[in-house]
């Protein structure tokens, strides 16, 4: 029977007693001082029968019996992986290299983005039974992944008939002429992003009762690539010029960290009524949504409302009348910069929603609102910078040409862009900042020495 050794030939045994008590045994003569080998010759015997075909004691054959039950239960529960293999699920280590797009991210992020399959619970179990790895070291779901590492992923498990559903494809639902607009508003173009010239009157993205937007237009500006481009920030329905869009998810998450930092700079011209008495000035008003409006307006709130600083700098003035600006928004509160006019009294032209009947001109001056996102500057994802100006709107240009204002006099350089000469109150400045850092490190030293004398009769 298997799963027991043969028995021994009968002969002498391990000690000298032992093999005569089994040679007793063996003959079968009755003795006194032979019982104990008869014993022992009784269960080699039995050896002997086993092993001869005959029927084995009770008390052995538990023991073979559980052995070979295992065996099948091993192949049982194997069987279905290897049945699943043929649907799509592999039973090898699969290993992947982080590509350029992925640089940076989480690599909970990097499943969602290429392993969809692969539940975050699925994540977290590989990574806390350590068969999740990034360049052979264990790693955790919020780990982040540099480009070039190499991801080892365990085997694919098996997932439900219902998973086995083929994705529904997008639809894209885009009339021919609705992809020529959208691309004939582009006015920058590379491999990781977009910025076109959005015209007044067209929202951002949709809402209630909007059904043209830029969102819905961004499958026609796929171009090249099989990606949705991406938005990374917002121009109200009404002002109109350069909005960034995003081509990558790599440039996507970069543009949103420039904007989140504040190193991406936007630079706005409008038309304000009346003239400010200080010609470059920061606006520091705390905003937040003004109650009953829905969230669909804002007002300063000193209490409660959330930090905002708006720049604006003249470029010219049509006599008390009007003003020429320049507009830089430091933080990016909705509706910051018609809100920081209108509360310092010089409402945008043509913005009734916060400067009211105050807001417009008369005469040939459209009423349209008069706010033009000029120009964007970033820093691109694949080094250097991506620098954009956006055209006037037929309607602002006429305004400015109406009130006599010189178009060539409206690109003011940014403060990093202008040459500074050293003055005699900057070389001041240095200097107390100099003696400050001097101070500071002579009293470190003082309290070292301090220290150390105050250790010293402790040694002694």
């Amino acid at each position: 029977m298997k799963g027991r050794p043969p028995g021994k030939p009968s002969g002498p045994s391990r000690g000298g007693k032992s093999g005569g008590a089994g040679k007793s045994g063996g003959t079968g003569k009755p003795g006194g001082q032979d019982a104990p080998g008869r014993a022992r010759g009784g269960a080699k015997a039995a050896q002997a029968r086993k092993s001869d075909g005959a029927k084995p004691a009770r008390r052995p054959q538990s023991k073979p019996a559980a052995k070979p039950r295992s065996r099948p239960e091993t192949a049982a529960a194997a069987a279905p992986a290897k049945a699943a293999s043929g649907k799509g699920v592999t039973l090898d280590v699969r290993q992947y290299r982080v590509g350029a797009d992925d640089d940076g991210i989480r690599l909970d992020r990097w499943f969602q983005r290429h392993l969809p399959d692969v539940g975050f619970n699925i994540v977290s179990r590989w990574s806390r039974t350590g068969q999740l790895r990034v360049d052979g070291a264990r790693a955790a779901p919020g780990d982040r992944i540099a480009e070039g590492q190499l991801i080892r992923v365990p085997p694919a498990e098996p997932k439900a008939a219902a998973s086995d559903k083929p994705k529904r494809a997008r639809v894209i639902d885009l009339t021919p002429d609705e992809v020529a607009f959208a691309q004939e508003m582009v006015i920058h173009r590379d491999a990781q992003a977009i910025v076109i010239n959005k015209p007044p009157g067209l929202a951002t993205q949709g809402g209630t009762k909007t059904d043209d937007h830029v969102d819905k237009l961004l499958d026609g500006l796929m171009f090249d690539l099989e990606t949705r481009p991406k938005l990374v920030h917002r121009l109200d329905k009404d002002t109109s010029g350069a909005l960034l869009i995003a081509r990558t998810s790599r440039s996507a998450a970069h543009f949103a960290k420039a904007f989140s930092s504040r190193t991406a700079r936007k630079v706005y011209w409008a038309i304000v009524m009346g003239v400010p008495s200080i010609a470059d000035g920061m606006v520091e008003l705390p905003l937040a949504k003004q109650p009953g409006t829905g969230g669909e307006k804002m007002h300063v709130d000193e209490a409660e409302g959330l930090p905002a600083r708006s720049r604006y700098r003249v470029i010219e003035r049509a006599g008390n009348r009007a003003a020429w600006i320049e507009l830089q928004p430091y933080t990016g509160r909705t509706h910051q910069l018609r809100v920081h006019m209108a509360a310092i009294g010089h409402p945008i032209v043509g913005d009734g929603k916060y400067g009211g009947k105050d807001a417009f001109l008369s005469g040939s001056i459209s009423r349209k609102m008069h706010l033009h996102a000029r120009r964007i500057r970033v820093d691109h994802p694949d080094g250097g910078r991506i620098d954009v100006k956006a055209d006037l709107p037929d309607h602002f240009a006429a305004s400015l040409v109406s009130l006599g204002f010189d178009l060539s006099a409206g690109d003011l350089p940014l403060d990093d862009e202008i040459e500074r000469k050293v003055t005699r109150e900057d070389e001041k400045k240095f200097a107390r900042q100099h003696a400050k850092q001097v101070r500071k490190e002579r009293r470190g030293e003082r309290r070292s020495r301090g220290a150390g004398d105050a250790k010293g009769p402790g040694r002694r």
